[in-house]
């Protein structure tokens, strides 16, 4: 009785390693039957989010203006490139690996976006990554969280977390 409880385990434990080790071959879907709380603050974050990765997409053109975007504290968490704090060394990343080299592509409806009190909102979405040096790869759907804070009328990111 002893063994079969233990070749059960081992099973089970077992199982729970594959499914670990699977976790890169993420299909991450869309959330169902989401509806924004608040419909104003959906469609600002949607025009900022918009805009914020048209600069990402034709930054090599003006990096300033995409520089502007993040709050002087960034954070930001990659699940392949770690964590960055310091805005100077984010830019100066997106200019020497991203600009005129990778765009992004927002799966289409899927932001959700939910406010969080007097700080401002939580934008939680799925995109894609296109690499101009291989045009013919095929992009894999990732998952990204930005945290947005407004201060009077401007917005800026201040934590941001990627996976893909």
């Amino acid at each position: 009785m002893k063994n079969k409880t233990h070749f059960i385990l081992l099973f089970i434990v077992s199982i729970g390693l594959l499914a670990a080790c699977s976790v890169k071959n993420n299909n991450y879907q869309l959330t169902k039957n989401y509806k924004p709380d608040d419909v104003a603050l959906y469609n600002t974050i949607i025009a900022l989010d918009s805009a914020f990765f048209h600069t990402y997409n034709t930054c090599e053109i003006n990096l300033k203006k995409y520089a502007e975007f993040y709050d002087e504290n960034i954070e930001f968490y990659h699940d392949n490139g770690g964590f960055i704090n310091s805005k100077k060394d984010l830019v100066e990343g997106t200019k020497n690996n991203i600009c005129g080299k990778v765009t992004r592509e927002l799966v289409k409806g899927s932001i959700e976006v939910y406010p969080t009190k007097d700080f401002g909102a939580i934008e939680i979405g799925l995109h894609k990554f296109h690499n101009k040096r291989e045009p013919k790869s095929d992009p894999k759907v990732g998952r990204f969280t930005i945290i947005w804070k407004k201060t009077n009328s401007d917005w800026k990111i201040v934590k941001v977390i990627s996976l893909h």
